[in-house]
């Protein structure tokens, strides 16, 4: 819908524009608020013929205190609606929608919330999340988002290019991992087995690096019982699943949190945990 959208607008502006609407990706990086500069200014003609009455700047730039992303300013005459929390539809996808229609209680960090992982990484891409970070931190089981779902050549790309990333993995030889192979009832040590594979595609990565960039990729396991999967990604995103029983991580509920500096939320308790889960881990 977008894209026909947007190449309506284009002919309107110039036909030798026609054609170049942003792939997917793209576009999840221009929704995602995470853009150091503007698109090209020819996105930008385009967009500001699409959206009439906003510039490119006001697209891309900070939300004002009374809108929520997605709403139109209100118009000349016309009363705000009154708050209320407008609940999911079958027709709204997968995001179990949290977005409200008008001003209402903050949600304490909480930006989206998926019904599983597949889907989270249908709307949010690796590569839309990754890669123009500067920062990543993980921990999880087998941090497969990291380790399958994304390049190795982009992971050590990213690196060289100054991203540090940080991961911990469950110990693939340790007692923890074994009481979870239990519980999603494995018997042929799977996840051992998938967590030392995913360790190896690091390590691999680690060891290509320039000498001054190795120290940017640290790995580390540790052996406690899990609960969360976490991603913290340069101090504002956080990607959340719980471990639930006999579930694996692929088919668990995904919350994505949105820092919000101004107050206390959900980010600051996942990131602590992770830091603590940090120093209690053993580098590899």
């Amino acid at each position: 819908m977008f894209r026909a959208a947007y190449e309506n607008a284009a002919k309107k502006v110039d036909r030798d524009l026609v054609g170049t609407a942003p792939s997917r990706a793209q576009l999840h990086r221009w929704i995602s608020g995470g853009l150091k500069r503007l698109p090209y200014t020819d996105h930008c003609r385009v967009l500001e013929t699409m959206f009439p009455g906003w510039t490119a700047d006001q697209l891309f730039g900070p939300c004002p205190d009374d809108l929520l992303p997605g709403e139109c300013a209100p118009r000349a005459g016309r009363a705000p609606a009154p708050p209320r929390i407008r609940p999911a539809r079958a027709a709204d996808g997968p995001l179990s929608l949290l977005a409200r229609d008008g001003p209402g209680p903050p949600l304490a960090d909480v930006a989206a919330v998926f019904t599983t992982r597949a889907e989270f990484t249908y709307a949010m891409p690796p590569q839309v999340m990754f890669d123009d970070a500067e920062d990543i931190r993980a921990a999880g089981l087998s941090l497969n988002l990291l380790c399958q779902q994304y390049p190795d050549q982009r992971l050590r790309h990213l690196v060289e290019s100054g991203t540090r990333l940080e991961c911990l993995f469950l110990d693939p030889d340790g007692d923890a991992i074994k009481a979870r192979e239990c519980e999603e009832g494995y018997t042929d040590h799977y996840l051992s087995t998938l967590t030392k594979l995913n360790i190896e595609v690091l390590a691999r990565v680690r060891d290509r690096l320039p000498a001054e960039a190795r120290d940017r990729l640290s790995l580390a396991v540790y052996d406690e019982t899990i609960r969360f999967g976490i991603v913290l990604i340069d101090g504002t995103t956080c990607v959340m699943q719980p471990y639930l029983p006999q579930a694996r991580g692929v088919d668990s509920p995904t919350f994505l949190l949105r820092r919000d500096p101004g107050r206390a939320g959900l980010y600051n308790t996942f990131e602590q945990i992770y830091r603590e889960l940090s120093e209690r881990s053993r580098p590899v």
